[in-house]
């Protein structure tokens, strides 16, 4: 059986005009838990009520195993379905990014918890029935064997939702507590993860949304239909795991609109009407988004300045654009840069 030669990757001639911009910026601003000081936060750690920690280790162990999930089998899939030499160098790239999410959450635990602490957390994974919902339902869409301009349109979509809105419900309360001066160093993690994230979601929305010009009408009728169904199925599950996680520091409501406005900004990436009605968030949260490189100079260089970098078109502006609602002219502009 003959096959084609097998090609090298041509980085002079890229096969879009954004996805080099995007690996640039991954490389650039890649960093390690090991670096940030988070023993920093030991004594803040034991000034948090019972209600307060458990909150806080929990939201950081759902969100590893959703980080575990992208690394091990989303980024996988995507990068082996998405054609394009510079394309899955991009998507492997950015699995390892979610590799080491994964080790930051399993860091923090290590930090601040005794060893059986750690695997009553680790347990709680395992057995936690909305976040286990989730992980299922996510992998059963990336297990699906179609993979016609629709079924990977899917997948493309269900990763952006769980990069764009459903990591949201777990980093709410980190950024509270940093939004407050509170656990500081561990809310840099946070921030750099997020600042990640962001990038993912808008990379990977834009091969979604390629993916759904290329579709028939009858077929891009279906896709949206589909999306709206799939996102009231995770969101409704994911109302019912916020309940669970933030009752006992009475937060859920504001957990809740986070959640909508998150999903408001999926459907801006993927150039689709909002879900939800626009809502201000938490102003807590919103100064802990904003209060980054305030622990050493690695963050202003790696962290919130990206002193270093001059890839163009996508700058910082572009990253707080994802956080006001105007991130369909970040895609817009990519996509333009040619």
């Amino acid at each position: 059986m003959s096959h084609p030669p097998f090609s090298a990757t041509n980085w002079s001639e890229p096969e879009d005009g954004f996805s080099v911009t995007f690996y640039e910026k991954y490389t650039s601003q890649l960093w390690f838990p090991d670096e940030i000081p988070l023993t920093n936060d030991a004594l803040v750690w034991k000034s948090l009520s019972d209600e307060e920690r458990w909150t806080y280790i929990h939201a950081s162990a759902g969100l590893n195993a959703l980080d575990t999930l992208q690394g091990e089998v989303g980024m996988p899939a995507l990068r082996h379905l998405v054609p394009g030499h510079i394309r899955k160098a991009t998507l492997q790239f950015q699995g390892m990014m979610e590799d080491i999410h994964a080790r930051s959450y399993s860091l923090i635990n290590k930090t601040f918890l005794s060893a059986n602490e750690e695997r009553e957390v680790f347990e709680w994974v395992r057995t936690q029935p909305h976040l286990q919902f989730k992980v299922t339902f996510i992998d059963g869409v990336y297990a699906d064997p179609d993979v016609s301009n629709l079924g990977l349109w899917k997948k493309l979509v269900v990763s952006c939702m769980l990069e764009t809105a459903l990591f949201y419900s777990g980093f709410f309360y980190p950024l509270y507590l940093a939004g407050q001066g509170r656990m500081v160093s561990a809310g840099e993690i946070f921030n750099l993860i997020i600042l990640d994230e962001a990038l993912h979601g808008v990379y990977v929305a834009l091969l979604a949304q390629e993916k759904f010009v290329a579709m028939n009408p009858a077929e891009q009728v279906y896709a949206q239909a589909w999306y709206e169904e799939t996102l009231q199925t995770l969101y409704k599950n994911e109302l019912a795991y916020t309940e669970l996680l933030y009752a006992d520091v009475s937060l859920t409501a504001e957990v809740k609109k986070f959640i909508r406005f998150n999903f408001n900004v999926l459907a801006d990436n993927l150039a689709f009407s909002r879900s939800f009605p626009d809502e201000e968030i938490n102003p807590v949260v919103q100064n802990g988004i904003r209060a980054r490189g305030t622990t050493h100079d690695f963050f202003s260089a790696k962290g919130s300045s990206y002193s270093k970098i001059s890839v163009e078109p996508l700058q910082d502006a572009d990253i707080e654009a994802i956080w006001t609602g105007t991130a369909p002219d970040v895609t817009r502009k990519l996509v333009a840069h040619d």
